[in-house]
């Protein structure tokens, strides 16, 4: 099993690192490829198609701005794609949402909130574990620990 973490720019691997890092606690095979819609669409066009062939069962393109990125992949897979809204200087990601969720019929891409990497991740898994049924028990457990983590906190506002 394996995610694609696309990303078109290296400014975005801060919000991407904690994407990553939640798919490697659920033991899930990830790699993490910067290319632009934009600057290099034949080499992202050649990636798409080199991750299929590699494996790849998820992708998750992380783009800020115009965002382009995830519609991009989507258009040149028939995988599911996760787009993951980059948070940017002006707009505060909210131009990326729009773009990412604002997509023409039959190539759809499920969005995550911005800046929301670790939920890309979960969204991942939750796919995943559609065929993959140690992700499933390993949602299960994720969630109890949260759910533990909920009913076990102090409040204090004294």
């Amino acid at each position: 099993m394996k995610v694609a973490i696309v990303t078109g720019s290296t400014s975005d691997l801060p919000i991407v690192k904690e994407c990553y890092s939640t798919l490697k606690r659920f033991g899930v095979e990830a790699e993490v490829k910067v290319l632009s819609a934009h600057r290099t669409p034949e080499e992202l066009k050649a990636y798409v198609q080199e991750a299929v062939e590699k494996g790849v069962e998820v992708f998750i393109a992380a783009a800020g701005k115009a965002a382009h990125l995830p519609g991009v992949v989507a258009s040149l897979t028939t995988l599911p794609v996760i787009g993951l809204p980059i948070p940017a200087k002006y707009l505060y990601g909210v131009d990326a949402l729009l773009s990412i969720v604002q997509m023409p019929p039959g190539i759809p891409v499920a969005t995550v909130g911005v800046g929301e990497a670790r939920n890309a991740a979960i969204l991942a898994v939750q796919i995943l574990s559609l065929k993959y049924d140690n992700l499933r028990e390993k949602l299960k457990e994720y969630r109890e620990e949260m759910r533990r983590k909920i009913l076990s906190a102090e409040v204090n506002l004294e």
